[in-house]
């Protein structure tokens, strides 16, 4: 019995629209992939800390834990999204599609792989960004508070 045929193209969108949560994976290794599986916990982590910022407002520091945890899912997705949608016809059909005969492709998945390069660029900036201010404001309310503590134990 053949396995059944892998689109390259519906790959690579389903790593761009779904990525961080494994959809890709899932559609090509099938509902026993381990891997697969580990994806969907941290992205749904990541928009939980997106709901708590909205919701808490932006002192809220699992928030600042959980928000990047989204941005790393989302690059890693667009990642893969690249990969394959740039992966040569002949060893995609090599890789997935055994026993069948070679397709051409044609644009669509390289259209593909350029929106998940300007997505996932832009989503990682982002994570990296946020992640540093972050950081920052966290260090600048320590050495504040540090400050405080010296002033009030000087002065007592």
């Amino acid at each position: 019995m053949t396995p059944r045929y892998r689109s390259k193209t519906l790959a690579t969108w389903l790593a761009v629209l779904g990525g961080a949560f494994g959809l890709q994976r899932f559609y090509l290794f099938g509902m026993r992939d381990a891997r697969a599986w580990l994806q969907p916990a941290p992205s749904l982590l990541g928009l939980w800390g997106v709901w708590r910022m909205r919701a808490l407002g932006q002192d809220d520091q699992l928030a600042w834990l959980l928000i990047p945890l989204l941005g790393v899912m989302l690059s890693i997705g667009m990642l893969s999204a690249i990969v394959i949608g740039l992966t040569p016809d002949l060893r995609w059909d090599e890789r997935y599609n055994p026993g069948h005969s070679p397709r051409s492709t044609g644009w669509a998945p390289v259209l593909g792989a350029i929106a998940a390069l300007m997505l996932g660029g832009g989503v990682l900036m982002g994570t990296i960004a946020f992640a540093g201010q972050r950081f920052f404001e966290w260090q600048s309310a320590r050495s504040v508070a540090a400050d405080a503590a010296t002033v009030r134990a000087s002065s007592g």
